[in-house]
């Protein structure tokens, strides 16, 4: 996936969950947009550096969104709204294997599934080895040592994403959550029970009836991002 040109700049202060000050590599002082729902642990520190990009938008109140932060190792993807188009690109170019073989993949998915409210998930992968695939996708950031871990704050949202993909199991569909591992640290995956640990529980659960969990890490160039190779997942840790 091609990135929007990246202006450098340093982080100053996150706050109010969706701010981001920063001063740019010009010397100026900007509010970034910061589109991602998590606590961002590990991705950020003040006077880290940063890339931004700018829209010339006239209706967008903030014209910088913060894209990504480098902690010493490489960059780490924040802006959580790449992850998904990345991931679809690498399926239909079959650069993971776990779901090659589909001819048609639909993005954002609604689904109304007997008990559950209606919800949606990120991909539908049909005409393939199976009838029909359902994906949800997770960018991970959250470092631990050697572990890559997910959720990084309480996300109730996660937890029906499970339910939904299970109730799609149990009506005999493929169900597939995935997590994308977007810093390069971290040799596995595990969720991250002092986060959610009903999160963690739960994905134990739905794992265990049926619903596949796959892990690969998103790698950054200076101007693309692109799906990597597969990694460990330890779901029990």
């Amino acid at each position: 996936m091609r990135l929007p040109p990246l202006i450098n700049g340093h982080i100053l202060h996150r706050y109010k969950r969706f701010l981001a000050d920063v001063v740019l590599e010009d010397g100026r002082n900007v509010t970034a947009h910061c589109p991602n729902t998590g606590s961002m642990r590990t991705c950020w520190t003040p006077g880290a550096p940063v890339q931004l990009s700018h829209s010339d938008n006239p209706a967008r109140k903030l014209a910088w969104t913060l894209e990504r932060v480098d902690m010493g190792a490489g960059w780490i993807g924040v802006h959580t709204g790449r992850v998904n188009g990345v991931v679809a690109e690498a399926i239909v170019a079959g650069r993971i294997p776990a779901l090659d073989g589909y001819h048609r993949l639909r993005r954002e998915v609604t689904l109304e599934l007997p008990g559950l409210p209606r919800g949606r998930l990120d991909i539908g992968l049909y005409d393939g080895p199976t009838a029909e695939a359902l994906v949800e996708i997770k960018n991970v950031t959250l470092l631990d040592g050697p572990c890559l871990r997910f959720p990084d704050a309480v996300t109730e949202r996660g937890r029906k994403h499970l339910d939904l993909l299970l109730a799609a199991h149990q009506g005999g569909r493929r169900a597939v959550i995935l997590f994308a591992l977007n810093r390069p640290e971290g040799d596995y995956f595990a969720p991250c029970r002092e986060s959610d640990p009903t999160y963690a529980r739960r994905l134990l659960e739905v794992t265990a009836a049926g619903v596949e969990a796959l892990a690969v890490r998103i790698q950054h160039t200076d101007e693309d991002l692109e799906v990597g190779a597969a990694v460990a997942l330890r779901l029990d840790l």
